[in-house]
C-alpha cells in the first residue's frame, strides 16, 4: 500500500500537467495569435438618439473635501458626473466596441491600465484589459481617496473585488492648494482583476467622493476600440469570418450590436445607436435642499469652480 501511494504521488503531477496542456490546447479555450494577411476593417459611429439624459449630481456640502473638489463643479455646490459626452452629430464618446467570437488573429497585446485620481476624478473613465491583468491607481490629489472595485452583473448583482485606501503624496503642501498647486503622485495601488465566469465588467468608485467613477471592460481578443469625441471607431486586421460586433457604454449598462461578416481585405461600415434613457437615472439629482445648503460649510466658506465650471444639461 505504501508503495502504491508513493507511485500515485509521483505520477499525479505528470497527469495534471498533461491534462492542463490538453485542455488549453483545445480550440476555443484560448485566443491564438497568428499572422493576418489581407485582413478586414470595421469603421463606424455610435450615436445617442433622444438627446442627452439627465445627469447624476452630488451635493458637495455633504461630501469630504467640498472646497478642493468643488474646483470642478456647477458653482452652486453640485458636482456632475459627466458620463454622457455627446457630440453635435449625436456621436457618443467612450463607448467600448468589441468584436466577439474571434478565436485567432493579430497579437493580443494591451497597454497597461494606469488610472490617475486627479482633481477628484478618475482618468481615464474607460479602460480595456484582459482577465487577471493588473491595474495601477495613483493619487495625484492633496486629499485621500478610498478605492472600491466591484465586478458588475445585471442579474446576480455586484461582487467586491477590492477596497483599499489611496494615500496622497506626503509632500503635498496644505497651504495654497486652491491657487494652482502642483499634482504629486502618491504610492501606487496595484490590483489584479479576476472576474467570475461570463462576467466582463467592473467599476471603480471612491468611497469618499462617490462621483468618481472609472469603468473596465475585460476582452477576450484584441479586436476592440473606444469611440472618440465624435463617437467614431475603427477595428482593423480582422481575419475573415462571421462575428458579433457589440458596443457598451457605462451610462447605458447594456450591450447593443449585430452580427457581421468580414471578407478578405474588406472595409465594412457599421453604425449603431443607443436610445437615451429617460427620466430619473439615479437618486442623485440636482434639487434644492434647505438641510444641505452651502451654509453648512460655515461662514465665509465657498465652493468656487476655479478649475472648470460644469453646466447642467
Amino acid at each position: 500500500m505504501k508503495h502504491l501511494t508513493e507511485i500515485v504521488r509521483k505520477i499525479l503531477p505528470i497527469i495534471s500537467s498533461v491534462a492542463l496542456t490538453f485542455f488549453l490546447g483545445v480550440p476555443g479555450w484560448a485566443y491564438e495569435e497568428i499572422p493576418v494577411s489581407n485582413g478586414g476593417t470595421i469603421t463606424g459611429t455610435i450615436t445617442l438618439a433622444g438627446g442627452s439624459p439627465r445627469p447624476m449630481a452630488f451635493n458637495l456640502a455633504t461630501i469630504p473635501d467640498a472646497v478642493y473638489c468643488g474646483r470642478i463643479s456647477t458653482g452652486t455646490g453640485w458636482r456632475i458626473v459627466e458620463d454622457f459626452l455627446v457630440a453635435p452629430n449625436n456621436g457618443l464618446k467612450d463607448v467600448v466596441v468589441v468584436l466577439k467570437g474571434v478565436k485567432q488573429g493579430k497579437p493580443f497585446i494591451l497597454p497597461k491600465v494606469s488610472i490617475e485620481a486627479k482633481d477628484c476624478d478618475f482618468y481615464p473613465f474607460i479602460n480595456v484589459l484582459r482577465d487577471r491583468d493588473e491595474i495601477e491607481v495613483i493619487n495625484m490629489d492633496p486629499v485621500e481617496h478610498d478605492i472600491q472595485g466591484y465586478e458588475t452583473a445585471r442579474v446576480r448583482g455586484a461582487r467586491v473585488l477590492f477596497n483599499r485606501p489611496l494615500p496622497m503624496n506626503p509632500f503635498h503642501q496644505v497651504l495654497g492648494l486652491m491657487n494652482g498647486h502642483q499634482h504629486l503622485p502618491g504610492t501606487p495601488m496595484v490590483e489584479s482583476i479576476h472576474l467570475q465566469k461570463e462576467r466582463d465588467l467592473f467599476v471603480m468608485q471612491c468611497g469618499f467622493h462617490p462621483y468618481m467613477f472609472s469603468w473596465g471592460v475585460v476582452v477576450k481578443n484584441p479586436y476592440y476600440a473606444i469611440t472618440n469625441l465624435d463617437g467614431k471607431f475603427e477595428i482593423n486586421d480582422i481575419p475573415p469570418g462571421t462575428y458579433t460586433l457589440s458596443a457598451w457604454h457605462a451610462g447605458m449598462k447594456q450591450y447593443i450590436g449585430q452580427e457581421i461578416t468580414i471578407l478578405p481585405g474588406q472595409t465594412v461600415s457599421v453604425d449603431l445607436a443607443y436610445q437615451a434613457p429617460q427620466g430619473r437615472r439615479s437618486v442623485h439629482e440636482m434639487h434644492d435642499n434647505p438641510h444641505f445648503g452651502l451654509e453648512v460649510l460655515g461662514e465665509g466658506v465657498e465652493i468656487v469652480p476655479s478649475l472648470r465650471l460644469q453646466k447642467p444639461l
